[in-house]
């Protein structure tokens, strides 16, 4: 059974995770047999938004205290997972990802990326395992390894985005809410999701066709190792 880690940045589209995106990857990796380790960075949300009114409050929230809410209580610190426990990781999107688990929402292509994430990820980069990434979590895969790996990346085809992750060193192809890219040599998948026009029905499918890709990928890489 492949076991895949999936960090959320908090709950709620403006300003955590994007439920619809977290719920539907986690269905697509429950029905594919694969163990999901939901993980979060222990720290304050950039800041919190009323979904009502797409207002920022004055509350203050933690981000794996709401990320725990879609979790339904089973969550671990992000700090505390290692690569080697994983066979891959996925993050969905919603503009958590660019504001608390990176700074793109404010920065732009001189973000930078929570240091805790940065380092499970290029921790998964070194071991030759599998990354994944939805809507616009792949600024974040842009923000680690841009002018590293010039990684392959899709966030669908929104051109101020595209530029600045162009700039950040990342090659951007142009796809629809259902499709997905699929960087081979640097192990990285990655879909448009709500950065298009879609139904909750676009969203299942192509979570659904990241999350195959992922494991097929995963399933390759223990291969390799064994």
């Amino acid at each position: 059974m492949a076991r895949v880690g999936l960090i959320l940045s908090g709950c709620g589209v403006y300003d955590g995770s994007e439920i619809h995106e977290a719920v539907l990857t986690m269905l697509a990796l429950d029905r594919a047999g694969a163990e999901t380790v939901i993980m979060a960075p222990d720290k304050p949300q950039m800041h919190v938004v009323d979904h009502t009114t797409g207002n920022a409050t004055k509350q203050k929230r933690n981000v794996l205290v709401e990320a725990a809410r879609i979790a339904r209580g089973d969550i671990v610190d992000v700090k505390t997972v290692r690569a080697s426990e994983l066979d891959a990781v996925i993050l969905p999107g919603g503009y958590g990802a660019a504001k608390n688990l990176s700074t793109f929402a404010t920065d732009g292509d001189q973000c930078k990326v929570d240091e805790d994430v940065q380092s499970l990820l290029r921790e998964m980069h070194a071991e030759g395992k599998p990354i994944g990434a939805l809507c616009i979590a792949p600024a974040v895969i842009a923000g680690i390894f841009g002018e590293e790996l010039h990684p392959e990346i899709t966030i669908g085809n929104d051109a101020d985005t595209v530029a600045a992750l162009e700039s950040m060193g990342a090659s951007h192809f142009e796809a629809g809410v259902t499709e997905v890219v699929i960087d081979q040599h640097n192990k990285i998948i990655t879909t448009p999701c709500y950065m298009l026009p879609a139904r909750i029905s676009d969203i299942a499918t192509g979570a659904e066709k990241a999350v195959h890709a992922l494991l097929a990928m995963a399933g390759e890489t223990a291969g390799a190792t064994t």
